[in-house]
Order: structure tokens, then sequence, then C-alpha cells
């Protein structure tokens, strides 16, 4: 473990930085391409970002937006906007005009840092054309700027003069405002806070070991949890290396953990699928640890990455965005039966506990929502007072969640509340069908709805990508279903697709699947 893990209650994320800067200055940090930064440089680089932006009027409280792959740019300007007392606002590379303008103006961003090109995407023009209903923006840097068009560069930035010491932020200032993925209504923006993020980031170390020997594979996107708490802050914890992928590639992802042996993979499932399907045959990776995000592994997963990194020992991971991370994870010492049906523990300085509706805690085994207190959780919600009061009640945060708890504290997955479905009187969960369907060799990934039934109410309908065309067909994999669960679970439509829509994170907007079916029916 390393020797350097912050008490997250009494520190701010820059002063993180410095003392590790500090005790580990020379170890490279961050690797980006062709490009590194050890722990001293990016501080360096850290102190003239937040010049150049204190130079152009940035202070306490003022919040900056950002729209820029995982690369070092993104990481000063965290740590830069963090010194300053001023709040990051995470924005997704492919957000267009709708996203931008609705988190720009919701958010009050008075600064945007983006990328200036992504693909054959020119971001200049649409910042163009939403300016003038933008009047609190003042200005547009960006990362690689196209020469002769004017706008500013953030090389201007990085090459300012760094200003001298700044004091200390208190540690309950807001940090960063990251949208909500919209799922379902309009998304929100959840307010983390020095503390929040330092104190998931503290959990995850404690219980995963992280330390300066080990490297992480930089997957998730920073403008979420998944990448800013769970990847960064927590290998800054640990005083280890962050690889950097600008954008999810398994091909590419498989070729820097191949070059840098890399020790630490962290994704949601469908991402470590798509990574061993790149996998020679019978070839093994150095991974020490895998941490799978979103809900408790399937068997075809464990023994996936079993086979692919025989050393390795598998974690799950559960965390919101409200809960600035990771806060429930899988014990050290948990077995293949416990990581297979349960997501783990809460972290420490997590309490868990599960409620009925009328939020009055239920007994172990017993069905109810989730709920979760400590230092971990958001400052609510960037200007929502009442989706504040509605999530956040009395020092704990519901997270919509259903889910039962062991007499020792293991928390069972079921289901999003709002994802539950009654076909004939019956609940059903999707997620513990979908884990049966993906048990199936020919499938990669399943999502399931409940489509409207004139006799049951709802049905199951779910959505099958497989691994190949033609590799099963639809009644095929009911026929897999059937036998092996209660018959009102078992699907009745099963659709297969090539693609599942996706949030930012890689999660999949359930939604946009209720929402295609019901237009079908």
């Amino acid at each position: 473990m390393s020797d350097l893990v912050i008490s997250a209650p009494a520190h701010d994320l820059y002063s993180t930085l410095a003392q590790r800067a500090d005790s580990s200055g020379d170890s490279v940090f961050l690797v980006d391409g062709e490009r590194t930064a050890t722990f001293a440089e990016l501080l360096d680089g850290v102190d003239r970002v937040a010049a150049g932006l204190a130079a152009r009027g940035i202070g306490t409280g003022d919040r900056v937006a950002i729209a820029l792959n995982n690369r070092l740019e993104w990481v000063q300007a965290f740590f830069a906007t963090a010194r300053l007392g001023a709040v990051l606002v995470t924005l997704n590379v492919r957000y267009r005009e709708t996203e931008l303008l609705f988190m720009l103006e919701d958010s009050g961003a008075k600064l945007l840092i983006s990328e200036a090109r992504v693909g054959d995407f020119d971001f200049p023009p649409l910042h163009a054309s939403i300016r003038d209903r933008l009047p609190g923006l003042r200005e547009v840097i960006y990362v690689d700027a196209p020469s002769g068009t004017g706008p500013a560069d953030f090389g201007d930035l990085a090459a300012s003069e760094p200003a001298g010491a700044h004091p200390p932020v208190d540690p309950g200032t807001a940090a960063l405002i990251l949208y909500t993925s919209g799922t379902t209504g309009t998304p929100k923006g959840a307010v983390l806070t020095h503390r929040s993020l330092l104190a998931s980031a503290n959990g995850q170390v404690d219980r995963t070991r992280f330390g300066p020997d080990d490297s992480v594979l930089g997957i998730l996107p920073f403008n979420h949890v998944g990448g800013v708490t769970c990847t960064l802050l927590s290998m800054l914890l640990g005083g280890g290396q962050v690889i950097l992928l600008p954008a999810f590639s398994p091909a590419a992802a498989v070729d820097l953990v191949r070059r840098h042996g890399v020790t630490i993979l962290t994704g949601v499932p469908m991402m470590m699928k798509l990574i061993l399907t790149e996998l020679a045959p019978g070839e093994t990776l150095p991974i020490r640890l895998a941490v799978t995000g979103g809900s408790n592994v399937e068997p075809a997963l464990l023994r996936a990455i079993t086979a692919a990194a025989p050393q390795a020992r598998l974690m799950n991971l559960y965390g919101l965005s409200e809960s600035s991370g990771a806060a429930v994870m899988s014990g050290r010492d948990d077995d293949e039966a416990t990581l297979l049906a349960t997501i783990g523990t809460a972290l420490s300085g997590v309490e868990a506990r599960v409620v009925d509706p009328d939020g009055n805690p239920v007994a172990a085994g017993v069905d109810g929502e989730l709920q979760l207190r400590g230092d971990l959780i958001a400052d609510g919600y960037w200007d929502r007072p009442d989706a504040t009061a509605a999530t956040f009640r009395d020092g704990w945060l519901a997270t919509g969640d259903m889910v039962t708890m062991s007499g020792d504290g293991h928390v069972t997955l079921r289901g999003r509340s709002k994802e539950m479905f009654i076909q004939g009187g019956f609940n059903v969960y999707p997620v513990e069908v979908e884990n049966l369907l993906v048990e199936h060799p020919a499938v990669v990934a399943a999502a399931g709805v409940g489509a409207p039934d004139p006799v049951r109410g709802e049905v199951g309908y779910y959505f099958v990508i497989l691994t190949a065309p033609g590799a099963a067909e639809a009644a095929e994999l009911i026929d897999h279903c059937r036998g092996r669960l209660a018959d009102y679970k078992v699907p009745v439509h099963v659709e297969i697709v090539d693609e599942l829509p996706t949030t930012p994170a890689g999660k999949i907007r359930k939604a946009e699947l209720q929402e295609r079916v019901r237009r079908e029916d």
C-alpha cells in the first residue's frame, strides 16, 4: 500500500496533489501517448494553468466548463480550478448543441475549455453558433486550437508564470458539477466537493490497496466519477500511474496494457468483454486486479477474466455520481460465490442501510432501497432544491436501487426501482435476467425493459448483442432462460441488435429502450 493515503476530510484536492509531489515528485503519474508527467511536473503545469485562469478573472465559486478527452490538459485544468476554489463543469466531447446549451447555461459557466476537433467534427463553428444564447460565457479556450482562427489556445494558459502560494480551499467547497447521465428526464448537476471526492477515492484505495507499483488504464471518461474518482484520484492517493486513453477502443486498450504492463483494469462489464475479445489465443495479461462497475460480475465474465489474467483478483464496484465514486466494493477475501451474488460491502467511512418505501430500515435479506451516508455524498444538485430534497434525505442519499443486505453487510443488487416491472402480479428485476442471458456463449451484452401486455400488464422485452451475426437465434436465447428462472421472469421477446444506446459513462440508456418498446406496441 502507498506511503501516502490522505485523510480525506482534512485536505483539498490541490493540497493532496502538492503533498504527493513532495513525496513522490520524480515518479511518472500520467502517460498520455508519447507525453509523460511526473507528479512534480503535473504540479508545475497546474500552477501555470491556475495563474492563466486567474488572469482571465476566474476565482472562487466561478464555473469553468471542460469538454476534453482523457488527456493531460484535462487533469491540469481540474487541479487548477481546484486550487482557485473554482468549480469544473465536466462535459462529454460527444455532446452537441442541445446538451451544451443546457449544461453551459444551467451551470452559469464563465469559460469553456474544449477540444478543437474530435474525429471529423470541428467544435469552433458549433460554439460560434450558440455563443449569443450564452451571455455569461466569456471565452472559449481550445486545446490544439486551429491556427489562423484567432481563438485562445490552452497552451497560452500553460505558459503563464505561476503565482505565489495560494491559501488552502475549504474541503466542503464545490469542486465539480457533474451532470447525471439523463437516462430519464432532464440532467441534473451533482455538486461534488473536495471532501466528497477524496472520501470516495480514499475508501477505494483502502479496499484495493492501490500503490506506487500499480498502473491503471484510464479508459473511463473523466467527465464521470468512474474516470475522475475511481481512476485518477484513487491512483493519486495510491501513488501509482495512470495510462490515459483519449477514447475507448478495445484494441488500443489491449495495446497499452501490453506496452505498459498495466496492473489494474477498471471498466463497465461491456468494456471488459470487448477488451478480452482482442486477446490472442492463450494470451495472458499482467493484471493483478480487475474492477468491474455497475453490478455484480456475471459468471461468464468472471471465467473470462480469470483465464486472461490467472493471477488477478476481481472486485465489483458500486457507486453513483451522487456518491462521488465508489461506495460499495467487494471485499479482498470474498470468494467466487460472493462475487457472483453481491456487489460487496460499504467502504470505510460509508454507512449503508436498506429501507422500505416509508424510509424504515428492513431486516436482513428483505428487499428495499439502498441508502448511503458519509463524507463521500455530494452536496446536492446544482440549483435544484426540489430534486435535492427528494434524493438527499436527512444526510442519507436515496440511491433508487433495490437491494437486499445480508447480516454481514454484503449487498445484493436487485435493480433500479424504476426499471422493475410487474408481470402477472410478480415483480421482475431485469438485471437478474440480463445476467443469465450474458452467460450464453453467443451473447456480449443484454438489456431488458418491461413491455405493455394486455393480459399480464407487462412482459420482459430484452435487447441482445451477439458475438457475431447469426451466432444465436432469439428462440434459443429464450430457451436458455426457460427452466433456469421462474416462468414469469423468462423473456417473452428477445430482439437481436447491433448496438445498445449508452450514456457517456458506458451505462445502457434503459429509458431509450423503454420508449422504443412503447412506440412499437
